[in-house]
């Protein structure tokens, strides 16, 4: 990702770099947990599988808009899945809820990058 110079040019690749090291660290682990015998649904690998192979293509900056956008749908889809805190009992909503809410916020990051990701 070309766009900015300078200390702004830097600072937008550093932020790349940041919000796809969560998914490749993330993706990677329960990858590395399920092929090590830890339980983990379908749907959880497959999740985990988009999930690295994002991370992989944000990280080299490859068609930036659309897999940053990609990146949104996941996380998303997987503040449903995986934080119903609507459906929890009062002490483990807070926590469903944290991790909901936190799930949305980096998709916020994703979506801002695409949005200032260069058009090609």
């Amino acid at each position: 990702m070309a766009s900015g110079s300078g200390a702004h040019g830097a600072a937008l690749t550093v932020a790349r770099w940041a919000l796809a090291s969560l998914f490749v660290v993330l993706g990677g682990w329960r990858i590395w947990g399920a092929l090590n015998g830890a339980s983990l649904s379908n749907v959880a690998l497959l999740l985990s599988v988009c999930e690295l192979l994002l991370g992989v293509l944000i990280l080299a900056g490859w068609r930036l808009r659309w897999t940053a956008l990609a990146a949104v749908a996941l996380l998303v889809i997987d503040a449903v899945l995986s934080h119903p805190f609507w459906a929890m009992r009062a002490g483990a909503r807070d926590v469903q809820l944290l991790h909901f809410m936190k799930n949305i916020a980096i998709a916020g990051g994703f979506l801002l990058l695409s949005a200032i990701a260069p058009r090609r």
